[in-house]
């Protein structure tokens, strides 16, 4: 069943916490542990369920072309080439059969490890290894007790029922067969197998797909046998055996890969959970810091309407980190929306300085116009940071608040190095943003007799000249020519 994230509709959730009745997705669970599949509720700090690639799985039907390409990636093809060819050129002799069987345990071992690996996530197909090596040769043998009781219900049905009962029997057999070799290739044990109880609860909960999925692989079958019988009749033994050979056992990899998939598909009705593994990135990649759990727990305290709580969170990270510059937007961008003057006022330094290094002269004007309603003094107490921002605005044109940031510079701070700097940006606002000469050539007469050893102070006369011709104050021109050396 396909659950979306509480907190980011369209989101597939990854996690339900059962006391909340809360789902998240990923992006609400950076600090979630996904391969110990551990994570507490954010709400009510107790362990919740993972839901694994429940929500999020791509149907089987949809992927019909996929399940055809499966076999024909490296590794199962070098597992059904060797199983094919190798006893074509085996003896004809006792050494002979056993090479067969033994390839023929390594083909069904490897499409039992296909069933596993698939209902784990993986959607590409295991090493040419889980055929020949470690264990899991008994899958074969379990199989064979498998039919062999099947086909102990079905007389023990016909003795008891007679014709009637053994027929129903045999539709039942061969309608939990599919069932039968996923529980087995799960469990790897006979009695869950070919329990009717077991297999008809399995059928139960995946509904309506298993017996769609049971009409494509009776297509399959017929489709593998037709293919077989053409090569057969068609064409020489020698070339006709090797392709019935390989048509059959990627006839078969593509079932059992699709029995591992609707396994994976319908995990959340079969009570386990995993996750893709071979498509791009998964949630195990995100970064798990505090910083991440910081902004989900912001992000879904907004969404929940919990803004004196947000606010609170954000003053107690600034207190740890006074600079840091995400935290200073986000409570400059809550005290904005919650129009919070007080919060506005008490971190304008930082805010102010956040602005300026985002070149944000519109909010900054905005702000200043904010700021200076509430409290019509009000002035940045720091002359570097005033400057900063007069700049800023400047060069965005807010030519009015300009003059209002660095109005009384040399008043309030007379001692300081930035004097120049603001002055010049005055008469720059006034001469090329509003038009006003006379004042402009004012301020620059100003730095030139006050900043007498300030660098900009040699640049002054070039200034004073551009406002006699009312012309844009843009000062000397930069000039690369180098000086001439004497040889």
């Amino acid at each position: 069943m396909k659950h979306d994230c509480h907190y980011h509709p369209g989101e597939p959730a990854k996690w339900h916490c059962g006391d909340c009745q809360v789902h998240y997705c990923s992006r609400c669970m950076p600090d979630a542990d996904v391969r110990q599949r551990r994570a507490l509720c954010p709400h009510c700090s107790k362990s919740m369920r993972y839901l694994g690639a429940a929500t999020e799985v791509v149907p089987f039907w949809n992927r019909v072309g996929a399940f055809f390409r499966y076999p024909f990636h490296t590794d199962p093809l070098i597992v059904i080439a060797i199983c094919t060819l190798v006893p074509l050129i085996a003896p004809a002799n006792l050494a002979g059969i056993l090479v067969w069987l033994a390839l023929a345990f390594a083909l069904i071992k490897y499409t039992y490890e296909v069933i596993n690996h698939t209902a784990e996530g993986h959607l590409k197909p295991p090493p040419v290894s889980a055929a020949f090596t470690g264990s899991g040769f008994s899958i074969v043998f379990l199989q064979l007790l498998v039919f062999i009781l099947m086909g102990g219900l079905v007389g023990a049905a016909a003795m008891v029922g007679g014709p009637i009962l053994m027929m129903l029997a045999v539709a039942f057999v061969v309608l939990a067969l599919p069932a039968s070799i996923m529980v087995l290739a799960m469990e790897r044990a006979v009695g869950p197998a070919v329990n009717p109880m077991n297999l008809a609860v399995l059928i139960s909960r995946i509904g309506a797909p298993y017996f769609l999925l049971y009409g494509y692989l009776i297509l399959l079958t017929l489709a593998s046998g037709a293919a077989q019988d053409f090569a057969v009749n068609h064409f020489p033994l020698w070339v006709a055996q090797p392709l019935a050979g390989f048509l059959n056992s990627t006839f078969t990899l593509i079932l059992f890969h699709m029995l591992g998939y609707l396994l994976f598909q319908y995990q959340e009705e079969l009570g386990f959970a995993s996750d893709i593994q071979d498509e791009g990135p998964t949630e195990q990649q995100h970064e798990r810091s505090r910083s991440a759990r910081f902004d989900a727990d912001i992000d879904m305290n907004l969404k929940d309407g919990n803004y004196d709580r947000v606010l609170s969170m954000l003053k107690e990270a600034l207190k740890k980190d006074p600079e840091n510059a995400l935290r200073i937007g986000q409570l400059y961008q809550l005290s904005t929306a919650r129009n919070d003057v007080a919060e506005l006022y008490r971190y304008h330094p930082r805010i102010f300085g956040w602005l300026a290094i985002r070149n944000d002269g519109e909010n900054m004007a905005t702000l200043l116009e904010t700021l200076q309603q509430a409290e019509p003094n009000f002035r940045l107490e720091d002359p570097e940071l005033a400057v900063q921002c007069a700049r800023t605005l400047y060069h965005r044109a807010q030519f009015k608040p300009v003059l209002r940031l660095l109005q009384d510079f040399h008043k309030r701070f007379p001692e300081s190095d930035q004097l120049a700097p603001a002055y010049l940006l005055v008469a720059q606002t006034l001469a090329n943003g509003l038009g006003q000469w006379e004042k402009a050539s004012a301020f620059l007469t100003f730095i030139q007799k006050r900043c007498v050893n300030h660098p900009l102070h040699e640049q002054i006369t070039t200034y004073l000249e551009q406002a006699s011709k009312k012309e844009p104050l843009k000062g000397p021109k930069a000039s690369f020519a180098m000086p001439d050396q004497e040889g």
